[in-house]
């Protein structure tokens, strides 16, 4: 990525990118999952995709060169996202800036949460998480933005 992302940043894209009224289903799913698809081949990113809501996964792929680890982190980053109601990203530079890391508060295991960028909350308008849009293969910024990108294609481009 080209800037550096503050927690402020995230926050802002977290408040740009809500869907209204629940406007989302399993075909907005389908959609985010193959736009970011789409992007990950043309650049050759060896990433795992995953679109969770409702309780399940919608969208499911894995990319050339990705391994079942990847599948574990979008775990991890999908749980801490419908957690605490934020992008994974910004868990991680919020624990970043108050000295406090993830693995080090209570009741939070880590086999089952992590703070690093790729997974981004399904928002309401009204801010209710309904699920969340994750990526794993890339470094935290790039998994995160692939991500947005995928969110904000697919509000560009719906009806």
């Amino acid at each position: 990525m080209s800037h550096t992302l503050t927690p402020e940043i995230l926050l802002q894209q977290e408040a740009e990118h809500r869907f209204d009224n629940l406007d989302f289903d399993f075909t907005s799913a389908w959609e985010i999952g193959s736009a970011i698809r789409q992007r990950a081949l043309e650049s050759d990113a060896p990433v795992s995709i995953e679109v969770f809501a409702f309780g399940q996964p919608l969208f499911l792929t894995a990319l050339p060169g990705s391994s079942a680890d990847n599948l574990e982190w979008m775990k991890r980053k999908r749980n801490t996202v419908l957690r605490l109601a934020h992008s994974s990203l910004y868990a991680g530079l919020n624990y970043e800036l108050t000295g406090e890391r993830m693995e080090h508060h209570a009741f939070i295991n880590q086999a089952e949460y992590c703070d690093h960028g790729g997974s981004f909350p399904l928002l309401t308008r009204a801010g209710g998480v309904f699920g969340a849009v994750s990526v794993s293969g890339l470094p935290s910024q790039d998994d995160h933005a692939l991500v947005v990108y995928g969110i904000s294609h697919y509000l560009k481009h719906k009806k």
